[in-house]
């Protein structure tokens, strides 16, 4: 029988949803996230179109950006908002529903960050 580590393996709690396994708090309220940040990365958001894992439909892909999780989620309903299209924002990356990637570079670039388009 395999031994678990220390923390018990504690992922899930009916009274608070998903846990941190290594400081066993809420993920909302997660030490260990916190205490990470984010890496600046070169100052070039890129922007690329992905199918894989999406059934064939295209999905408009915005990483690189160097911001915090609320002011990521603004920039994402905005984005969202302008392309008339729904998405999220995950570890990082806004996503928006559908190949938006020109207007989308339109968008940032008038807001005066330096875009590339990744990707074909």
């Amino acid at each position: 029988m395999k031994s678990r580590s220390g923390t018990g393996g504690l992922v899930y709690s009916t009274e608070s949803g998903r846990m941190c396994p290594d400081c066993r708090q809420p993920l909302a309220q997660c030490a260990c996230k916190l205490a990470q940040p984010r890496p600046a990365g070169d100052g070039i958001v890129r922007v690329s179109r992905e199918t894989k894992g999406r059934g064939g439909k295209a999905v408009t892909l915005v990483k690189g950006l160097a911001l915090d999780e609320g002011a990521l989620a603004v920039l994402g309903k905005q984005l969202r908002a302008a392309c008339g299209s729904g998405g999220t924002v995950k570890d990082g990356v806004i996503e928006v529903q559908g190949d938006h990637c020109e207007r989308v570079i339109a968008m940032l670039l008038a807001q005066g960050r330096m875009v590339k388009r990744a990707g074909g």
